[in-house]
């Protein structure tokens, strides 16, 4: 279902901007997306999440919705033709909900501060945390997919856009610290979502070049300096 009066504010690296992108590619949406200068903020972004001024800010029919998973159910209660992002039960639903938060609450602080934390000892226990975090979304995985290609099922869902929009940063962090976050061995099922999920239509083209975060990382992290 075609859309022209849908705009999308953010920047292509960011993860919750690529939440909104999938759900509206999954939705067969079309939609402009304004892109948002790094360092700075415009005014329509300004005007339109006046609260907290920052991306990714939805604008449907004039209307700015705000917060990546808000926008997320937003995009699944409006256009319902499309696959079904959200499950229809609703315990199935809450866990979808309760992860999806974890993933926001926990994992990706973790997981950001695993690149920014200073000394041996603390980077070796981020690390760890990191790796826990993994286990238990491993076993997120077997309980909400129930023995399907992703977390919503045979087809992509909330959980599965709420965690994959990290996995270009799992990435590059995995490639920038020579670790593996996301391992064959110890997380095979998350290991091959992570698959399925990165080759998917609806993402591929979203989600960022491991490479490219690199770079982007690393500016970020010369900037101070400057």
């Amino acid at each position: 279902m075609a859309s022209s009066d849908v705009k999308v504010l953010g920047a292509g690296p960011s993860p919750y901007v690529n939440r909104v992108q999938i759900a509206l590619n999954l939705k067969s949406v079309d939609y402009e997306f304004l892109e948002e200068k790094f360092g700075s903020k415009s005014e329509l972004l300004l005007k339109s999440n006046p609260v907290h001024k920052k991306i990714p800010v939805m604008i449907h029919g004039g209307k700015p919705i705000c917060e990546s998973l808000i926008i997320v159910q937003y995009i699944e209660e409006v256009w319902t033709d499309g696959p079904s992002i959200l499950p229809s039960d609703p315990y199935d639903r809450a866990m979808a909900r309760f992860w999806a938060a974890y993933v926001d609450d926990k994992c990706w602080p973790t997981l950001r501060g695993l690149r920014s934390t200073e000394g041996e000892e603390a980077k070796a226990a981020a690390l760890e945390q990191v790796k826990e975090d993994m286990v238990l979304l491993e076993d997120a995985f077997t309980k909400c997919g129930k023995g399907k290609d992703f977390f919503g099922g045979d087809t992509i869902g909330y959980l599965d856009i709420a965690f994959g929009s990290f996995l270009g940063w799992v990435r590059m962090t995995e490639k920038m610290a020579d670790i593996k976050l996301i391992d064959e061995a110890k997380t095979p099922g998350l290991f091959g979502w992570a698959e399925r999920f990165g080759s998917n239509a609806a993402v591929k083209d979203v989600i960022p070049e491991t490479d490219k975060l690199v770079e982007l990382v690393k500016m970020m992290a010369a900037r101070p300096k400057a």
